[in-house]
C-alpha cells in the first residue's frame, strides 16, 4: 500500500542538521505514528513521503520553506525584564504569549539587567533539515482516527 491522503504511516527517523548533529530521533524507542495529509508533519516530509511503501529507506532533504519557515528577525522583541514580574528568567525558557486569536511560543535568547531578548521563531526555523527515514508500516485510516484527527492504538482509543 502506497502512502497517500488518510492513510496511517509509521516510520522511525533519524532528524540533522546540515552539521550533521542530530535533533531528533526515533531510533532505539517506538516509530512514528501518523496520519497522512492532515497537516500532522511538515510540509517538506509530507511530500516526500507520498507514494512510497513499507520497507523503504530513503534521505530527505527539507528547506526551511518546507520545514519550520524563514527565520524571520522581526520575531525578535525586547521586552523589559520588569514585564516577567517577580519570576526567575534565563536564557532557553519557553513562554506562551500572542493575543486569544493567535498563541505562539516564545524562546528566552539573552536575559540583561533591564532587558530580556526574546525570539518567537521556531527554533528550526531556518534551518535546512535532513531527515534519514524507514517507512515501517502504511494502513488506511479508520473513520474514528479521521474523526479524532490522530491514530490511535492497536486496541483502541488511547490519548
Amino acid at each position: 500500500m502506497q502512502i497517500g491522503e488518510n492513510k496511517v504511516v509509521s516510520i522511525h527517523y533519524t532528524l540533522t542538521d546540515n552539521e550533521q548533529n542530530v535533533l531528533d530521533t526515533s531510533s532505539g524507542g517506538s516509530p512514528l505514528y501518523y496520519i497522512h495529509g492532515i497537516g500532522a508533519l511538515i510540509v517538506g516530509m509530507e511530500e516526500g513521503l507520498l507514494g512510497k511503501t513499507a520497507g523503504t529507506k530513503l534521505m530527505l532533504k527539507v528547506a526551511p520553506e518546507k520545514g519550520y519557515g524563514a527565520y524571520e528577525p522581526e520575531l525578535v522583541q525586547h521586552v523589559p525584564l520588569t514585564a516577567f514580574g517577580a519570576q526567575e528568567v534565563k536564557p532557553g525558557m519557553q513562554f506562551d504569549a500572542g493575543s486569544d486569536e493567535q498563541r505562539f511560543i516564545v524562546t528566552v535568547k539573552e536575559v540583561g539587567a533591564e532587558v530580556v531578548i526574546i525570539d518567537g521563531n521556531h527554533p528550526l526555523a531556518g534551518v535546512e533539515l535532513n531527515f534519514e527515514i524507514e517507512i515501517m508500516a502504511v494502513r488506511n485510516a479508520s473513520e474514528e482516527e479521521l474523526a479524532h484527527g490522530h491514530v490511535h492504538g492497536l486496541n483502541g482509543h488511547h490519548h
